[in-house]
């Protein structure tokens, strides 16, 4: 089951998960592009129950999309009921700050978990970065979901789905997912005005054309406009 975290209020750019970009809310982009996978049975929007979440919620009934609603401050907590509630075995987890996700990235993680299922308890393509930020994947188990779930106990490791996870490697068996190139310096997240800039210039460049555009198209697209990448390179990612 792939669960989409996503709430309104942000400290860098309120609201962000639904801007409009071509007219629509930036979250329809990326639900749009999940339905894409061929290797998740379910997508489900897992927010918050700050009434500032209400537009989410109505969103995901317009889409026909599931949702879940749980505590803000504590996204592990939220993200293990909404496992709960739609009886997942594995979880896939994307953020609404992924946009731009390419369903061929996550399906690539997916199947990396599944072809390693007695190995590994955790995969994704951040633990060793090489993909673009915004191609962002995570893979787990619902055990080691409920296993961090019960025991993780500083405020961090609960405002943070998988910390906990890859924190306590002794526990949790880690599988990476890498790509040969270093892709890594490449920002396409939204978590500022300037990520939504460029995220929108990507998109009214590419999406026209051929909505499914994946990673390939949007390299192509930063090496003829090699100054995009000056719109947003000097936002430092939030540490955890």
């Amino acid at each position: 089951m792939l669960v989409v975290q996503a709430r309104m209020r942000s400290e860098r750019l309120p609201g962000k998960v639904l801007k409009p970009v071509l007219g629509r809310p930036l979250l329809t982009f990326l639900i749009e592009r999940l339905r894409r996978l061929k290797l998740a049975d379910a997508i489900v929007v897992a927010t918050t129950k700050n009434p500032a979440d209400d537009p989410i919620e109505a969103l995901c009934k317009e889409e026909g999309v599931s949702f879940f609603r749980g505590s803000e401050g504590n996204v592990l907590e939220r993200y293990f009921q909404t496992a709960q509630e739609y009886y997942a075995s594995v979880i896939v987890r994307i953020t609404a700050d992924c946009p731009l996700v390419d369903p061929e990235v996550v399906d690539k993680v997916i199947q990396f978990y599944l072809d390693h299922a007695t190995e590994y308890d955790y995969v994704s393509n951040v633990l060793e970065r090489t993909y673009p930020r915004g191609m962002d994947t995570e893979v787990f188990s619902y055990k080691a979901l409920e296993r961090a779930a019960s025991q993780a106990k500083e405020q961090e490791e609960r405002e943070h789905v998988t910390l906990y996870l890859y924190k306590h490697p002794e526990t949790f068996r880690l599988g990476s997912v890498k790509k040969e190139e270093d892709l890594s310096s490449y920002r396409w997240v939204l978590d500022t005005p300037e990520d939504l800039q460029l995220l929108t210039k990507i998109f009214e460049e590419l999406y026209p054309a051929n909505p499914e555009f994946g990673m390939d198209a949007i390299l192509k697209l930063m090496e003829e406009h090699p100054d995009w990448r000056n719109i947003n390179a000097h936002v430092k990612q939030k540490r955890v």
